[in-house]
């Protein structure tokens, strides 16, 4: 009996969509496909232990926020230093930075209430448990991202943020301003960016 078209179409979507974040997955950065775009963000990393100097515990991995990309693409970086390698997730951002939700991060704010994406330099603060489940605290370390205690502004998994919500969408859902993350991903991101590292959260 001949398949039914339609359904091996979405099959070869899915199949290449989840292929394609497969993909993405941990790898050295000297065989990296994209070594300019790794060059980058490891030059970001470092400009940023450089500006938040002794403010800085643990300086062996940093998280990049590549906001000049979609939702869609994975733009999370967890920078292994000392190893020379980086992981890229998925990450949501603010509904305040993207009110027509076209996927795109639009503007930054810092306000209270605007529920955006606020840029800048982070350290990454305690675990605890709350409305999302485990999450990690943040510190804002810049006169832009100074208000993220009071926004209440951590990093938490959510069920709009992964590889099917983009498949079924094109885009991931939006946060309150937090870094949302899969919750297939959570545990990896909170390991890797325990309390006392970087997070920069920036456009590239």
């Amino acid at each position: 009996m001949n398949p039914d078209p339609l359904k091996s179409t979405a099959r070869t979507r899915r199949g290449f969509l989840q292929a394609s974040f497969a993909s993405l997955a941990l790898c050295p950065l000297a065989s990296r496909a994209f070594a300019s775009e790794a060059d980058g963000v490891v030059a970001t990393a470092k400009a940023g232990l450089a500006r938040a100097g002794g403010r800085i515990q643990h300086r062996d991995v940093v998280g990049v926020a590549d906001f000049t990309k979609p939702s869609s693409i994975p733009r999370f970086h967890l920078i292994d230093l000392a190893a020379g390698k980086v992981e890229t997730l998925l990450v949501a951002h603010g509904r305040g930075s993207d009110p027509e939700h076209t996927g795109w991060l639009q503007s930054f704010s810092n306000l209270s209430g605007s529920a955006a994406t606020s840029q800048g330099d982070y350290v990454t603060g305690e675990y605890y448990v709350g409305e999302h489940g485990r999450s990690m605290r943040l510190h804002g370390l810049d006169s832009t991202n100074c208000n993220a205690e009071e926004r209440g502004i951590v990093v938490h998994s959510a069920w709009y943020v992964g590889p099917s919500v983009v498949i079924e969408h094109g885009r991931l859902g939006r946060s309150e301003g937090c870094f949302a993350v899969s919750p297939s991903d959570l545990s990896k991101v909170l390991a890797r960016l325990g309390p006392g590292r970087l997070l920069v959260a920036t456009k590239l």
